[in-house]
């Protein structure tokens, strides 16, 4: 990581500190506007994992389901500039899309992201290339649609990450690993880092 990638991490860390240390309370607005702060980020352990799969394939076409406030898109994004690939990350709230911008930029990573805004299922069946790897980490109900939307997308030797997959008693992410498992083509294994990430690959 060169120097201002690393203080923009370091940044990412420090309110992610300061979040983890509150009392964990859901602010106004989340899902259906409003200002909603949290951060929800992957962590350090899943970032470094994400960059170093990511990185691993020849000029990647990367898709992020969830930019949130942009801290796994950074990692994402350091991989693509390193392997010469690029990143599309998709977000719901806008104002959530312009902070992951302003801490891009500052990471210089920007012109290496394509950052979108809207309903994700939606702009995933839009897009017009094929993807070399993913990250799934919306809500959680968006999971399977968005499984089924991006599927007919995937590139050969194409590899999924879907963080959140440790969760006792959410059917949403049962219903995913289940589904993910069902698809031709598809190995996949169930990793206890951070919340638990499934990886999958797929190979038809």
């Amino acid at each position: 990581m060169d120097s201002k990638i690393q203080g923009v991490l370091d940044a990412y860390h420090e309110m992610i500190d300061k979040e983890r240390g509150s009392p964990r309370m859901e602010a106004p607005g989340g899902r259906d506007g409003g200002q909603d702060t949290r951060m929800r980020a992957v962590g350090p352990r899943t970032g470094q994992l994400l960059n170093i799969l990511a990185a691993s394939l020849p000029s990647p076409t990367i898709l992020e389901l969830g930019t949130s406030f942009g801290y796994s898109g950074i990692w994402l994004a350091e991989a693509a500039r390193a392997s010469g690939g690029r990143l599309i990350t998709m977000e719901l709230h806008g104002y959530k899309s312009e902070f992951a911008r302003d801490m891009a930029t500052r990471a210089g990573l920007a012109d290496v992201i394509d950052f979108r805004v809207g309903d994700a299922v939606e702009m995933i069946k839009q897009l017009n290339v094929g993807i070399d790897f993913i990250l799934v980490d919306l809500w959680k109900d968006l999971y399977l649609p968005c499984l089924e939307a991006f599927y007919p997308k995937l590139n050969p030797g194409a590899i999924i990450v879907a963080d959140n997959m440790l969760r006792p008693g959410d059917d949403n992410v049962t219903a995913y690993g289940e589904a993910i498992r069902r698809k031709p083509g598809i190995s996949s294994v169930l990793l206890p880092v951070g919340s638990g990430i499934e990886i999958s690959r797929y190979e038809p």
